[in-house]
């Protein structure tokens, strides 16, 4: 399992197994096609799905050997613990309720884990995994995928070199339509166990995607939550858990905003957006148009930066795989996430040094466990009536 970088060395593919995933999972194709665009990364093992007959099948579909194919997660961690070829990371997409219970067997093993959003259900869940990760010096890295943009990373390079000013104000939204209507309770896969609190957890919005515009405002303006005024809400009756939340946010640093994330708005497919105003300038980036990034001076005509062009900087250049106007989407910015995530997991495990630099760039447990610290403040603040809630994670 050896490749050949562009300067003529040689490199071994990080191994990995995954959890979930199998046959008619969304999330797992997607990690699937974002793992292979490097040719980084094997996926050697899998406990692909609990029915043992459809994880069989599974398996057999993507390539991985019977004999490493397994019933259940236990099971592949205590198996691929003890070979000399085992898994050197587990790639976790069950439903919200699992992560924790798998990563902790995995860490237990001497594994590293690459863990789906959200960290966890509970915000206990996600200090013992934080705890637990560090004891066992174990990378753990959370696939808020969505920083692998190039344009994000730019924004947020931007933003650390003060292009912007004392930042102001910080705003995130994910609005969706896919669950305009009932379709949960009619028992579509997706949506049911999205809405289900024994396996979504405390909050089905923002566990689902609010998450991913609160790390992602965050990630960019180098701003931390400190506090949180949430109204929650469900738009279709009879649903178990809210579809619409509307949170105000304090920053650290003094900054004002907001996260805004539903998913029963017409209209709006998959519209994940950031804006963030500083005193001297402001910038905006959407998931719709993610190769470009609005940049205003204050008194000066809005500029579009555009992905490899004239302004790019330094690290945007870096992620970039193809010149401008050659469009890069979704699945380029996972497969920046899993490229950088294999270089660091890799290092770690070979005992040479981690780039800090890139390893800052890469969500790990303790910006999942924020993310758990921000549903669960959200929460608290609803069922107060919107009381402002601690938000700030450790």
């Amino acid at each position: 399992m050896v490749y050949a970088t562009s300067d003529g060395s040689t490199r071994q593919r990080l191994r990995v197994g995954m959890v979930g995933g199998g046959r008619n999972a969304f999330i797992g194709a997607v990690h699937r096609l974002a793992m292979r665009l490097d040719d980084q990364i094997a996926l050697v093992a899998g406990a692909l799905s609990s029915d043992p007959e459809n994880a069989a099948a599974s398996a057999a579909e993507i390539g991985i050997a019977p004999e490493r194919s397994y019933a259940d997660y236990r099971a592949l961690a205590q198996a691929e613990a003890s070979r000399p070829d085992g898994i050197e990371a587990v790639v976790i997409v069950t439903p919200n309720h699992l992560h924790a219970p798998i990563a902790t067997a995995f860490l237990e093993a001497g594994i590293d884990v690459i863990c789906d959003k959200p960290l966890s259900t509970t915000l206990a869940d996600a200090e013992a995994l934080v705890a637990l990760a560090r004891t066992k010096k174990r990378r753990f890295v959370v696939t808020l995928n969505n920083t692998g943009y190039a344009m994000v990373r730019q924004a947020r390079e931007m933003v650390a070199a003060g292009e912007l000013g004392r930042i102001v104000s910080v705003h995130g939204a994910y609005i969706q339509d896919w669950l305009t209507k009932p379709i949960d309770a009619e028992g579509q896969k997706q949506a049911e166990w999205r809405t289900d609190p024994a396996r979504a957890g405390q909050s089905a919005v923002l566990a689902d995607i609010g998450v991913h515009a609160f790390n992602l405002a965050s990630y960019i303006s180098g701003c931390e939550a400190e506090a949180v005024s949430a109204d929650l809400f469900t738009a279709v009756p009879g649903r178990r858990l809210d579809d619409n939340a509307h949170v105000l946010v304090r920053w650290t640093g003094g900054a004002r905003g907001t996260i805004l994330a539903s998913q029963t708005s017409p209209g709006h497919y998959n519209d994940l957006s950031v804006r963030i105003y500083g005193d001297k300038a402001g910038l905006e980036w959407s998931g719709a148009r993610p190769e470009e990034l609005r940049f205003s001076i204050y008194g000066e005509e809005t500029r579009t930066l555009v992905r490899g062009g004239h302004g790019s900087t330094q690290e945007s250049r870096r992620v970039s795989r193809m010149p401008a106007a050659h469009p890069e989407g979704y699945i380029e910015a996972f497969a920046n996430f899993y490229r950088d995530a294999a270089d660091i997991i890799r290092a770690h495990r070979s005992g040479g040094a981690v780039d800090p630099a890139r390893a800052a760039q890469v969500p790990d447990v303790v910006d999942g466990a924020r993310g758990v610290k921000f549903v669960a403040a959200a929460v608290e603040s609803n069922a107060a009536g919107g009381t402002w809630t601690a938000a700030r994670f450790g």
